[in-house]
């Protein structure tokens, strides 16, 4: 079954929202707010690396489904999906940075900056939901 089949893509969107909405919860309004090594942090760090990591998992598998090629990284799924249409290009540009953030938080979380986190978590999972609502177009 394909990522792009409808109930599996909506399977996806709603895991992502629930992740989301608990970065929500636990994210505080001022950056200066989000410490390092606390439970919020934990929360908010934990909650969007998995909703970014689901929205990447499911652009690799669109790019196959698609028949665009393998990409390579997955910036490389994002800017394939943007030269066949599927999203903008700023709307590839945000999540290849989010391809990076959560490289980042993968590979080196306790020198997460904060800030830097606050702010992917502030503005980062609109661009999450976006994608996947550009998908549903490509789905079966």
């Amino acid at each position: 079954m394909s990522v792009l089949d409808r109930a599996v893509l909506a399977e996806c969107t709603m895991t992502v929202q629930r992740h989301l909405a608990r970065v929500a919860e636990r994210l505080p309004a001022s950056a200066a707010d989000l410490a390092p090594a606390t439970d919020a942090s934990d929360a908010v760090v934990l909650h969007l690396w998995q909703a970014t990591q689901i929205v990447i998992d499911v652009a690799m598998s669109a790019c196959l489904a698609l028949r665009l090629g393998t990409p390579g990284s997955y910036a490389d799924a994002f800017r394939r999906l943007e030269r066949a249409g599927v999203v903008e290009t700023a709307l590839a540009d945000r999540l290849v940075r989010a391809a990076g953030f959560r490289n980042v938080v993968a590979h080196a979380y306790e020198w997460l900056d904060m800030k830097r986190v606050h702010q992917a978590a502030t503005d980062g999972p609109t661009d999450l939901l976006l994608f996947l609502g550009r998908l549903k177009n490509h789905a079966r």
